[in-house]
């Protein structure tokens, strides 16, 4: 049996970007946890990162990006992609089944073990088992409604746990200013 989990949704809109994800944590077809915490604060609070899969081989993912973010402190693109070298080469970080999404004041990045580091062009971003239910709703308010990047990602969140068996309504989002 494999841990199943989550959606990641994160908008950029208005001068702010948002970051939210679900609480929910499945084995096989069991809840095992209703109220993980998804989202991480890293750089004192200037990224944050959220992350989809094995939460174990998540937590590593996020000790080694916390660690390339102090090597390149004002850069977090460069941090993301050595990362994902790092990720593709290692032998035991191959192995993780996760993906992290992160973003500061300026970027939006999709991280993967593949060596992928996507920055989306409409600044939206959707990961995990809900991602793509969560996606599709958030293009569509963002381009159709007034509603903040917080509130787009909460609605985002909340239509994907409607229909992924996966997610749930035990959203938590966070928020950032941004330049872009």
């Amino acid at each position: 049996m494999k841990f199943r989990s989550t959606t990641i949704l994160t908008v950029r809109k208005d001068g702010v970007v948002a970051m939210g994800g679900d609480g929910q944590v499945s084995l096989g077809q069991t809840v095992m946890k209703a109220d993980a915490r998804k989202i991480r604060q890293l750089a004192d609070g200037k990224v944050l990162a959220g992350f989809a899969g094995a939460a174990a081989d998540a937590f590593a993912l996020l000790e080694r990006f916390e660690e390339k973010l102090r090597d390149y402190p004002a850069n977090m693109p460069r941090a993301a992609t050595e990362l994902a070298k790092e990720w593709r080469t290692d032998r035991a970080l191959r192995r993780l089944e996760a993906l992290i999404a992160v973003v500061d004041a300026s970027d939006t990045l999709l991280v993967s073990g593949t060596g992928d580091v996507i920055q989306p062009s409409d600044g939206i971003l959707g990961i995990g088992s809900g991602g793509n239910y969560a996606l599709a709703s958030a293009r569509a308010l963002a381009a159709h409604s007034d509603l903040s990047a917080a509130e787009i990602v909460r609605k985002g969140l909340e239509v994907a746990g409607d229909i992924c068996v996966y997610s749930n309504h035990n959203i938590v989002v966070e928020e950032l200013v941004c330049t872009t």
